[in-house]
């Protein structure tokens, strides 16, 4: 009679329920922050109500648990069978915001869905695509979406927008609180602190917060117990130049995909991912995408964290992986869940965040500095960055522009940071760091 295989260092291990519990609530704890706040955010910018801001989190998780299970088990094509860990991006806040400010919360739903079909597109001609968009490209355009969110960060720990008392010293206290205790677990922790070192920090700025009367609990009594989410919650509206800064971000964001799958399979199997696993991975998520637009969820993707996590400890078992999936399921079916983390004040959301956007933007640069840093990749990498930020900081610029134009490119430095670093590497002559260096010996020698 054969062994059953139980080691989670293996695909198909299948360990005791007591062992892989643990090593499931490690990438819970990791993904949990990352997964609720942009609901946050982008219902905080819509105008939702309590409620809606709670549906929103609660289908955020639900969608998180459902992406996550397809990449586990791959369904007529569409994910991956590796082991990773989806939920909702931080990525698109961005365009998101600009979408949702400019049209509402329904517009971004529409935006959402064409672009999640079309990054389905994508996966089926990942192989023929991917090198339109080297380490330069992607590594620009993540480099821009952290530097486009620091706002964000600093008006949470501000007191959040539209706070009477915007910049109160009390609120940069509580900001600055929760950064220091997420700072000192990240470095100075081992193990799970180190892990949940975000979540931790949310918890002492949380509990500060109580202890200075900021918090409300107004909304938890008023949520339920267990609730369904519902078709068609907010609806769809198709606004043109929505759509378009979707795709866009939908195109870059599928292809930045396969950095994190390819880490994963490098850090956890000691291989690389296959043509046949990146095209179900970005299939599988465009189809979830799509599925979280209908119920209210925002744009998933996977998390550089749990790709950390696996890359570290080399736990890849699937079987953990599906345990932490009923975990995410069963938060995002209690709205209590969800009502609970609406009550985090903003300066605890920022102190938390800000690191996280400080991370983003240096996985940025450290893509970037992945190839020669040469006069032509220097060039493209800045003016893209220049541009994109630059105009984008500075609306009264582009004022005199057509309104497609400004809704386009105008609403979020991503979009013009992407357009213009892909055509830029394609358009300027590829010059490594050696033929720039003969170019100057042969001027210097005439």
């Amino acid at each position: 009679m054969e062994k059953s295989n139980t080691s989670v260092f293996d695909l198909d291990g299948r360990p005791s329920f007591g062992k892989a519990l643990p090593l499931a609530l490690q990438h819970v704890l990791a993904m949990l922050v990352g997964n609720i706040v942009p609901s946050i955010i982008i219902a905080g910018v819509t105008g939702l109500t309590p409620e809606e801001k709670v549906a929103m989190i609660q289908v955020g998780m639900i969608i998180a648990a459902l992406s996550t299970f397809i990449q586990l088990v791959p369904v007529l094509g569409f994910g991956a069978r590796l082991p990773v860990i989806m939920g909702v991006s931080f990525s698109y806040i961005p365009v998101l915001t600009a979408i949702g400010k400019a049209y509402g919360i329904q517009a971004v739903f529409g935006a959402q869905l064409i672009g999640a079909i079309v990054s389905i597109f994508v996966g089926v001609f990942i192989k023929q695509i991917r090198s339109y968009f080297p380490p330069i490209v992607a590594g620009t355009v993540v480099f821009t979406i952290g530097l486009s969110l620091y706002p964000v960060g600093i008006n949470y720990m501000a007191g959040g927008v539209g706070a009477p008392d915007y910049g109160n010293l009390k609120y940069w206290g509580v900001a600055l609180f929760t950064l220091l205790v997420v700072l000192v677990c990240n470095m100075f922790g081992k193990g799970m602190i180190k892990l949940a070192a975000i979540l931790i920090g949310m918890v002492a700025g949380y509990i500060v917060s109580l202890a200075l009367n900021m918090v409300s609990f107004e909304n938890i009594s008023n949520a339920g117990w267990f609730a369904l989410p519902r078709p068609f919650y907010f609806g769809y509206k198709f606004q043109p130049t929505a759509v378009i800064s979707m795709v866009v971000m939908y195109i870059v964001n599928s292809v930045q995909a396969v950095g994190d799958f390819s880490a994963t399979t490098m850090g956890g199997l000691n291989r690389e991912a296959t043509d046949e696993e990146l095209s179900g991975a970005i299939k599988g998520n465009g189809i979830c995408s799509a599925i979280a637009s209908a119920f209210g969820g925002l744009p998933t993707a996977s998390y550089s964290q749990n790709v950390g996590i696996v890359s570290m400890t080399k736990v890849v078992s699937l079987y953990v992986f599906k345990v932490a999936v009923v975990i995410i399921l069963i938060a995002g079916l209690i709205p209590k869940f969800g009502a609970i983390m609406t009550t985090i004040p903003y300066p605890v959301l920022g102190g938390a965040t800000i690191s996280v956007f400080a991370m983003i933007t240096m996985t940025g640069m450290r893509l970037i500095t992945q190839g020669e840093l040469s006069t032509r990749n220097l060039t493209i990498v800045g003016l893209s960055v220049a541009l994109g930020v630059g105009m984008t900081g500075v609306s009264e610029s582009i004022s005199q522009f057509p309104e497609w134009f400004k809704m386009v490119f105008g609403a979020s430095p991503v979009v013009i940071a992407t357009t213009l670093v892909f055509f830029l590497n394609i358009l300027m002559p590829k010059k490594s760091l050696a033929e720039e260096q003969m170019e100057r010996d042969k001027f210097e020698n005439n």
